[in-house]
């Protein structure tokens, strides 16, 4: 008996692609080696080695095209979810415009829109683990200089991390194009992909700590890259009953419509207890018990500022300061309402529930820093103080700006502070 066995062989003076390729069938004994026989026109055993070779190279690398495009299709699902599900929001506007927010509120509207879609939930997630994998590269340079077997170790796991959440998105997308997904499920998957992405960054921190000078505690920054519904910070401590409050930070954001919400503090009972938010193409507002004055802050510019907003609660006064200057002032928000203690306090994130129910649509991207709060109303030196970064100005007494108050979540990362630097 005959083996018939296909020795695809190149035109001589041709082109590399497919289209251009010559197929020859040479019959072979059973028993015969393949790559011995000769083919036509008198080519040798060698030369058939090399044509083998070369074609399992090229074949190699269609294969490697044929991921990539895979890859692409699966960036495309996740953009084509986000334009369907922006094609379904924009018709109702949930929120409604400037003049008919009033009522909203009292309704705690604050995340009535729907939650962001699987496929935009996947995408946010691949850019993050993209975001951790550079943040991991950096780590791996620094331990070829720096080599020790525990650094290398470290590195191994977390790798091995990165590489076992990536196929957990990878198979949440299979199910999603093949729609075996169960939205059941969404939940407790989602929450264990999170979880492990926080864990992950938190190694990743640890790791990055240990390059950085002996920095003070208060000399850092969040940055919050993306609108998702899973990066956040949370202060450890919560609030004091307060009858006034001075809240100071420096923001940095040229996210558009509206950077977000720098920070949210819920009650029992009450989501919207002390709100900063800047929502589509609102201006920013502070929410007090759900009502709302709405602050003349034009910051949205990609640049450092620092702003101020203080608060009495007789007659509702308040005073806003952008960049050491007051900017706008009012009464009447929400007078003799004291702010309620024993609550949460969330940064980067808007709360419909106690310490969640967050909406991606109304999450902070950008960077924040320096986040200070009084139980008292700061006078304007003092405000001009810590926007010029003077070395007499005070940290908050309720709350104060450290590294070991703030806890980060989902992905979000701290990085050194470089505002007060330039300035001074």
């Amino acid at each position: 008996a005959l083996l018939l066995a296909l020795l695809c062989l190149r035109g001589r003076g041709q082109g590399q692609g497919f289209g251009q390729t010559r197929f020859v069938c040479t019959s072979v004994p059973l028993d015969g080696d393949v790559c011995a026989a000769s083919a036509p026109g008198g080519g040798s055993a060698e030369e058939l080695r090399s044509t083998v070779l070369q074609l399992r190279e090229t074949v190699l690398q269609q294969k490697e095209t044929i991921v990539n495009q895979k890859d692409t299709i699966r960036e495309l699902t996740a953009k084509l979810g986000r334009c369907e599900s922006q094609s379904v929001l924009e018709p109702g506007d949930g929120k409604g415009g400037g003049g008919g927010r009033k009522g909203g509120f009292a309704k705690n509207t604050m995340g009535d829109l729907s939650r962001a879609p699987a496929a935009e939930t996947l995408s946010q997630l691949g850019q993050t683990l993209q975001s951790l994998k550079t943040r991991l590269e950096n780590l791996e340079q620094f331990s070829r200089m720096n080599s020790s077997s525990q650094t290398n170790n470290l590195k191994d796991i977390l790798q091995n991390k990165i590489d076992d959440l990536e196929k957990q998105v990878l198979s949440r997308v299979n199910s999603l194009e093949e729609g075996k997904y169960n939205p059941k499920n969404e939940s407790e998957e989602r929450g264990k992909i999170e979880s492990t992405l926080t864990s992950l960054h938190q190694r990743i921190s640890d790791l990055e700590k240990g390059q950085k000078d002996n920095r003070p505690p208060d000399r850092f920054q969040l940055t919050f890259p993306l609108r998702t519904n899973y990066m956040y910070a949370k202060v450890k401590k919560s609030l004091p009953e307060m009858y006034a409050f001075s809240v100071c930070m420096w923001i940095k954001s040229s996210a558009s419509p509206g950077m977000g919400t720098p920070f949210s503090y819920a009650v029992p009972g009450q989501a919207n207890e002390l709100v900063l938010i800047e929502w589509g193409n609102n201006p920013m507002e502070i929410l007090i018990n759900d009502k709302v004055a709405k602050l003349p802050f034009v910051i949205n510019d990609g640049k450092w500022h620092h702003i101020c907003v203080t608060w009495t609660t007789r007659d509702g006064v308040w005073e806003a300061y952008q960049d050491g200057t007051q900017t706008g002032n009012g009464e009447n928000l929400a007078p003799y309402h004291p702010i309620k203690p024993q609550g949460v306090l969330v940064l980067g994130q808007e709360q419909d529930t106690l310490g969640g129910g967050f909406d991606a649509t109304q999450a902070f991207v950008g960077e924040l820093a320096h986040f200070n709060m009084w139980d008292r109303k700061l006078s304007p030196g003092e405000v001009y103080s810590l926007a010029t970064c003077s070395t007499r100005a005070l940290a908050g007494n309720v709350i104060a700006w450290a590294e070991a108050n703030i806890d980060i979540y989902g992905g979000a990362t701290k990085w050194t502070f470089e505002a007060c630097r330039q300035l001074n």
